[in-house]
């Protein structure tokens, strides 16, 4: 499914209690916590999308199997959300890192082309040195 479709809000609360497998009153419950903050319709009702049911059933989860209460399941998913905009942040981060790497490395290549242009051979005192161009062999 799409990104954008699971931010979609279409389930009322009913659906999406049921979706959760939770009761619409506990649903309610962790709206007024500030645990899911549903979207409201142009007559004030609830709609949930499907994003907020995964988010629901995470909120289940750390209850039931983790035995947290609500201020701990705020806190759990608080650092969730930061863990993923620093995962994020780190992608971009690398991302960036390896562009720079690259083209550092092109013009550390082409300084060092420029050099090799440069080079005069040394030679001692009376000595002289005769230059020819080898010609690069083609495989």
């Amino acid at each position: 499914m799409p990104f954008d479709d699971k931010m979609k809000p279409v389930f009322m609360i009913s659906v999406a209690a049921e979706l959760a497998e939770m009761h619409p009153q506990t649903l309610r419950m962790y709206e007024r916590r500030g645990l899911i903050r549903p979207q409201r319709s142009s007559k004030s009702t609830r709609l949930y999308s499907l994003e907020d049911v995964e988010r629901l059933r995470r909120i289940q989860q750390l209850v039931g199997e983790c035995g947290l209460n609500l201020a701990g399941v705020e806190r759990v998913l608080q650092m969730e959300e930061q863990l993923a905009r620093l995962e994020g942040k780190l992608e971009r981060l690398q991302a960036e890192l390896e562009r720079l790497s690259e083209q550092a490395e092109k013009e550390l290549e082409a300084v060092h082309r420029s050099y090799r242009k440069e080079l005069v051979p040394f030679t001692g005192p009376g000595e002289v040195v005769l230059v020819t161009r080898q010609r690069r062999s083609r495989r």
